[in-house]
C-alpha cells in the first residue's frame, strides 16, 4: 500500500509539472491526464487478468506436483511392502513344514533370518543406489533447465528489443499496450511450459528408476528363495528336488492372488488421492469466486460513494466528472488486485497450516476403506474394531473442522484490516482528486471572469479615449508612438541580451573545447611516449592510439556541446521571462496612462513601475537577470498577484503567448483613437 500511494503522489506530481515547467494550459494538461489515465487504466485491466490466470497456473501447478510427489511415493512404498508380502508367503509354507516335522523351529528360524538378512541387505544397496542415481539425475537436469532458461531469456529479450525498436505512433498506444502484454505473456507462458515439461521429465525418469529398483528387488529375492527351496531345504529337510520344486511352484501360485490384491490396494488409493485432491480443487475454485465477488462488490460500493459525492456537488463539468470517474478507477485496479492476490495467498498459508493433519486424517480414510474392502465377512471384533476406527476418523475430521474454522477466520481478519487500510488510503487520495478538481473548477471560473472583465476594462477605456473630450490627437498619438518607442528599445535591448549571451556561450565553449582537447592530447602522448618505449609496441597499437584519441576528442566534443545547450536553453528562458515582464509592464503604463488622458478611473491601485524604483534596485535586477526558470516563474505569480483585477490578467495571457500579440491590441486602440484624434 505505501509503495501504491508513493505511485499516486508521482502521477499527481506530473501534472503539476505539465504546468509548471511546460507552461501548458489547464486545459490541455487535464486532456493529457485523462489519456494518460485511460492507458493506465488499460494497462490495469491486463495485469488483472494476467494475474488471475497466473494464479490458476500456479495452483494448477501444484496440484501437479502432489500428483508426481504421490506417483514416487507409491513407487517407493510399493517395493518393500510387496517384498515383505513374498518374504511372508515363504514363511507359511516354512511352517507347513514345521508342522510336518520336516524342519524344526530352531532351523526354520536360522533359514527365514538368513533369507531376510541377504534380501535386506541387497535392498538397502539397490535403495541408495536409486537414491544416488536419483539425485545426480535431477542435478544434472536441473543444469539443462538453467541452460535452456538462460537461451529462452536470451531469445526473449531479442523479441522484446525488436518490439520497443518499432516505431507507434501515439494513436497507436493501445495496440503497442496490446502487442507488449502478448509478447509478455507469450514468454511467461513459454518459460512456464519449460519448467513444466522438465518436471515431467525428471518425474517419469526417476519414476524409471523405482521400477528399475522394484524389478532388481523382485529378481534378487527370487534368486534368494530359489537358492532356499532348490539348493538348501533339500540339505536340511531331506526332502527330494522334487518336492522342493513343488514348494516353490506353490509360492509362486501363491503370489498370483496377493499380487492382485496389492494392485487393486494401490489402485483404491490413489482413486481416493484423485478424489482428494479433485475436491481440493473444487475448495480453490470456491476461493477465487469469493475473490472475485469481493473484489466487484468492493468496486461497485466505491463507484455509488464517488457517483454520490459527485451528484451531490453538482457543479462540476463533464470533462472534470469524467477525470474523476477515471482517477477511481484506476486507484481502484492496484488496490482491488493486491487484495484479489492477498486473499488467495492467504487461503493457500491456511491450507499449508493444516496439511500435516489433512495427510494424517487422508491415511487413516484410506487403511480404513483398504480394510472394508479387504475383509468382506467380519466377526465381533473387527466390526468392534471398524466401529472404532470410524469414531477415531468422525473425531480427527470435527477437529480439522474446528482448526479450519479458525485459521479461515484470522486470516479473514487480516484481511478485512488490509482492506480497511487500503480503502482508507484510497478515500484520502480521492478526497485530494476531488479538492484539486473543485480548485481547479474554481480557477477556471475566476480566470474566465477576469478576462470578461479586463476585455470589457479595455473596451469601456477605448469607448471613453474616443468620445472622451480631454485627450486630443496630439496628446493621444504621443502615448501611441511613446508606446511603439518603449516597444522597439525593449525588443532591441531583449535582442543585444540575446546576441551577447550566445557570442559568450560559443566563445566559452570554445574554450572549453580548447582546454580539455589539450589536456587529452597530453595524456595520450605519454601513453604514446609509453608504447613507443617499449619494444613490444607494434604499429597496431599506435593505431588504436590514435583511435581512441579520436574517439576521446568526439565525446569530449558531445559532452560539451550538450552542456552548452543546456546552458543556453536556460539563459534563452531567462531572457524570455525578462521580456514578458518587460512587454507586460510596458502594456500596463500604456493602459494606465492612457486612463489618465482620458479620465477614465482605474478601479485599483497599478502596482509600481520599476522604472520608478531606486538605482539601487535597478542594479539589483540586472545582477539578477539570468535568473532560474523557477525563480522567475514565482516571480511571475507574485506579479500577477499585485496587478489589478479584471484589467492586466487577460493582457498577462496575451503577453505569455507571444511580445507581438502584446502590440496588437494597443494598435487595434490606436486606430480607434487616431479616429477620435482627427474629428
Amino acid at each position: 500500500i505505501p509503495q501504491m500511494e508513493a505511485f499516486w503522489k508521482q502521477t499527481d506530481k506530473a501534472q503539476k509539472d505539465f504546468l509548471d515547467q511546460s507552461k501548458c494550459s489547464s486545459a490541455k494538461a487535464t486532456k493529457i491526464m485523462m489519456d494518460l489515465t485511460e492507458k493506465m487504466i488499460a494497462v490495469e485491466s491486463l495485469l488483472s487478468g494476467s494475474q488471475d490466470l497466473q494464479a490458476m497456473d500456479i495452483q494448477e501447478r501444484l496440484f501437479n506436483w502432489e500428483l508426481m510427489v504421490k506417483m514416487i511415493d507409491s513407487l517407493k512404498s510399493s517395493v518393500p511392502e510387496e517384498c515383505k508380502g513374498k518374504l511372508n508367503i515363504v514363511s507359511n509354507i516354512l511352517d507347513h513344514l514345521t508342522v510336518k516335522n520336516n524342519l524344526s523351529v530352531r532351523q526354520k528360524e536360522e533359514l527365514l533370518t538368513d533369507l531376510h538378512k541377504a534380501f535386506w541387505e541387497q535392498l538397502a544397496h539397490f535403495s541408495n543406489e536409486c537414491l544416488q542415481q536419483s539425485k545426480d539425475l535431477i542435478l544434472k537436469r536441473l543444469e539443462l533447465r538453467a541452460e535452456k532458461k538462460e537461451e529462452l531469456k536470451r531469445r526473449q529479450e531479442a523479441e522484446q528489443e525488436s518490439l520497443l525498436s518499432k516505431t507507434f505512433l501515439t494513436e497507436d498506444v493501445h495496440n503497442f499496450l496490446k502487442a507488449y502484454h502478448e509478447l509478455t505473456e507469450k514468454h511467461w507462458q513459454a518459460q512456464w511450459d519449460l519448467e513444466e515439461e522438465d518436471d515431467c521429465e525428471s518425474t517419469e525418469a526417476v519414476a524409471d528408476l523405482y521400477k528399475e529398483l522394484y524389478s532388481k528387488a523382485s529378481h534378487a529375492l527370487e534368486e534368494l528363495v530359489t537358492e532356499l527351496f532348490l539348493q538348501t531345504l533339500p540339505v536340511v529337510t531331506g526332502l527330494s528336488v522334487r518336492e522342493c520344486e513343488l514348494l516353490k511352484e506353490e509360492w509362486q501360485e501363491n503370489l498370483v492372488p496377493q499380487l492382485e490384491k496389492w494392485e487393486n490396494h494401490r489402485q483404491r488409493r490413489w482413486k481416493l488421492f484423485q478424489e482428494q485432491l479433485l475436491q481440493e480443487k473444487e475448495l480453490w475454485m470456491t476461493e477465487y469466486a469469493l475473490s472475485a465477488v469481493m473484489q466487484k462488490h468492493l468496486a461497485e460500493k466505491q463507484e455509488k460513494i464517488i457517483q454520490g459525492v459527485i451528484s451531490r456537488l453538482g457543479c462540476l463539468s463533464d470533462d472534470s466528472l469524467r477525470y474523476v470517474l477515471q482517477k477511481q478507477r484506476l486507484l481502484l485496479g492496484p488496490v482491488l488486485r493486491r487484495l484479489g492476490a492477498r486473499r488467495v495467498g492467504a487461503a493457500a498459508l491456511a491450507r499449508m497450516r493444516l496439511s500435516r493433519k489433512r495427510s494424517s486424517l487422508q491415511e487413516l480414510r484410506e487403511q480404513h476403506t483398504l480394510q472394508e474392502g479387504s475383509s468382506l465377512c467380519q466377526d465381533e471384533d473387527q466390526w468392534q474394531l471398524q466401529k472404532a476406527v470410524e469414531s477415531h476418523i468422525r473425531e480427527e475430521e470435527e477437529k480439522l473442522e474446528e482448526e479450519t474454522q479458525e485459521t479461515n477466520l484470522e486470516f479473514h481478519q487480516q484481511l478485512v484490516t488490509e482492506i480497511q487500510e487500503a480503502l482508507q488510503f484510497l478515500q484520502q487520495h480521492m478526497e485530494q482528486v476531488i479538492g484539486q478538481t473543485l480548485l481547479q473548477h474554481a480557477r477556471e471560473e475566476a480566470e474566465k471572469k477576469s478576462s470578461d472583465d479586463g476585455q470589457d476594462f479595455k473596451e469601456r477605456l477605448v469607448e471613453s479615449a474616443v468620445e472622451s473630450v480631454y485627450g486630443t490627437s496630439n496628446n493621444i498619438n504621443r502615448l501611441v508612438q511613446n508606446y511603439y518607442q518603449q516597444l522597439g528599445k525593449i525588443t532591441e535591448v531583449y535582442e543585444g541580451k540575446k546576441l551577447q549571451y550566445l557570442k559568450s556561450l560559443q566563445a566559452e565553449r570554445s574554450e572549453r573545447i580548447r582546454l580539455k582537447n589539450k589536456e587529452n592530447e597530453l595524456a595520450l602522448k605519454e601513453k604514446h611516449t609509453k608504447g613507443l618505449l617499449n619494444v613490444s609496441s607494434t604499429v597496431h597499437q599506435r593505431i588504436v592510439l590514435q583511435q581512441n584519441r579520436i574517439l576521446a576528442q568526439f565525446e569530449l566534443q558531445q559532452k560539451i556541446r550538450l552542456e552548452s545547450l543546456k546552458q543556453k536553453l536556460l539563459g534563452l528562458h531567462c531572457l524570455g521571462t525578462e521580456l514578458e515582464n518587460q512587454l507586460r509592464e510596458a502594456e500596463q503604463d500604456f493602459v494606465s496612462e492612457l486612463a489618465v488622458l482620458t479620465r477614465v478611473p482605474l478601479t485599483v491601485k497599478k502596482k509600481p513601475s520599476k522604472r520608478s524604483k531606486p538605482a539601487g534596485e535597478k542594479t539589483k535586477s540586472k545582477r539578477q537577470t539570468f535568473q532560474s526558470p523557477e525563480s522567475a516563474e514565482k516571480d511571475d505569480a507574485h506579479e500577477n498577484i499585485q496587478e489589478p483585477h479584471g484589467m492586466t490578467s487577460g493582457l498577462c495571457r496575451d503577453m505569455s503567448q507571444s511580445s507581438h500579440e502584446g502590440e496588437t491590441e494597443p494598435r487595434k486602440n490606436s486606430k480607434m483613437l487616431k479616429k477620435k484624434g482627427s474629428r
